[in-house]
């Protein structure tokens, strides 16, 4: 074990099977961990390793480029590349994922992607999506008009998967009269691995922006853990509702707009969609309010997490149920919601746009329907309808930076296919 270093191959044999991997950083000295074939890591026990051969010794390869020639008769798709998984492969040294790939190296390792369009992609930022901040929106839809002028037929936004849907909402936004598809794809596993999600995530958008007339933001990301279809999920109504399995993207409160077929390349359509329209003119409308805060309602809140919101423009409060928080005093534990209850009123008196939302992914928000909803609405508190609290966020930052008049109004409007007027029942996981 001691000539052994990260990175290489080898068997490993215990008491009762032998395993085959890569060579990973070992947090422990009592336990060697190893990257088997499947791609997923395992800790084993020094104690119950009989023995350990050697396969091959860790090697730097590289992945061959080759020109890319120009079809006329193939669709032209831009890809913008911005880091994340999808163009992540494994550090053997320190054990993590980096963002390595350069654009080159992501066309060379999905050459299906030339048989479908001409690609043209460059990468405008190298960064994991938790490191997101609105200037970066505003960055990638700079990024997005200047290949919009060059009348590609779609673009395809690689991006990590944690922020990847809240993204896709604040271009939904920014993207003012987006004549084009803009399809943001993301991967719950590393390029490198064997159990990727990249190559069908990919592909599957590319093939969808080929074959329809979409015109707008979605996402595409797998429909099920196997790699049979890919859904093109609404830019708005969507989120990450799982950490790491490759489905964990859902629509919410709405349909997914098309089934890609990863198989046989049909896509299957499922709802009625924003379609091309060329007398529509793009405007990027990519500033945003900085001074706007998300707040997740719970039990045994303090007025001082109402009040650190003092001096900012709008406020999106994600609340229990139908909306709804903590400002009733009922017993002598809760004294403390008649100061709950001040705050946001003062807040709201000085000027700061507050909207409910609930933290219930599914149905809508009602604060009609109870005293402390209507006790809410009198103090100006406006309702967030169906919507997600990351979509409201992003869209009362828009609203404050480029519709200051008539923000309150505008809240309440489907602007971008965030607002349903009904909930679907059917739509409930």
């Amino acid at each position: 074990m001691k000539n052994l270093k990260n990175g290489d191959s080898v068997k490993v044999s215990l008491k009762d099977k032998t395993l085959e991997g890569v060579l990973m950083p070992s947090v422990s000295k009592k336990t060697l961990f190893l990257k088997l074939k499947s791609g997923y890591n395992i800790g084993i026990d020094k104690n119950k390793i009989k023995k350990i051969k050697l396969v091959k010794k860790a090697s730097k390869s590289r992945i061959k480029k080759e020109k890319l020639n120009v079809n006329k008769k193939l669709k032209n798709i831009a890809i913008l590349h911005t880091g994340g998984t999808i163009a992540s492969k494994v550090d053997y040294k320190t054990g993590g994922v980096n963002a390595s790939f350069e654009p080159e190296d992501l066309i060379a390792m999905f050459p299906e992607l030339k048989k479908i369009a001409n690609i043209d992609s460059r990468i405008i930022r190298n960064m994991l999506s938790d490191d997101l901040r609105f200037k970066h929106f505003e960055l990638i839809a700079k990024e997005i008009g200047v290949e919009a002028k060059k009348k590609v037929d779609g673009i395809i936004i690689g991006i990590g998967t944690d922020n990847l849907a809240v993204a896709a909402s604040a271009l939904s936004f920014i993207l003012e009269n987006i004549n084009i598809p803009v399809i943001l794809v993301g991967a719950q596993r590393s390029s490198d691995r064997g159990s990727s999600d990249a190559a069908v995530n990919l592909v599957s958008a590319a093939e969808f922006i080929r074959q329809s007339n979409f015109a707008g933001v979605a996402i595409c990301m797998h429909e099920k853990p196997d790699d049979n279809d890919c859904s093109i999920l609404p830019g708005c109504k969507t989120r990450k509702l799982h950490t790491s399995r490759r489905d964990a993207f859902r629509a919410v409160n709405e349909d997914i707009i098309a089934k890609v077929n990863f198989s046989t390349r049909k896509v299957h359509y499922i709802s009625n969609f924003p379609v091309k329209n060329n007398k529509r003119k793009l405007k990027v409308r990519s500033k945003l309010e900085e001074k706007v805060g998300l707040l997740k309602v719970h039990v045994n809140m303090n007025p001082k997490q109402i009040e650190f919101f003092k001096g900012y423009k709008g406020l999106v409060i994600e609340g229990t149920g139908l909306g709804h928080m903590p400002i009733d005093t009922i017993d002598e534990y809760t004294k403390i919601h008649k100061r709950i209850k001040e705050a946001l009123r003062k807040l709201i008196k000085n000027g700061t746009v507050v909207v409910m939302c609930s933290s219930c992914l599914f149905g809508r928000v009602n604060i009609n329907v109870y005293a402390k909803g209507r006790d809410l609405q009198e103090m100006g508190v406006i309702s967030g309808e169906d919507m997600l609290a990351e979509t409201a966020f992003v869209k009362l930052a828009w609203l404050l930076a480029n519709e200051k008049k008539d923000v309150k109004a505008f809240i309440g409007e489907n602007l971008r296919g965030e607002i349903n007027k009904r909930v679907n029942l059917d739509h409930y996981l």
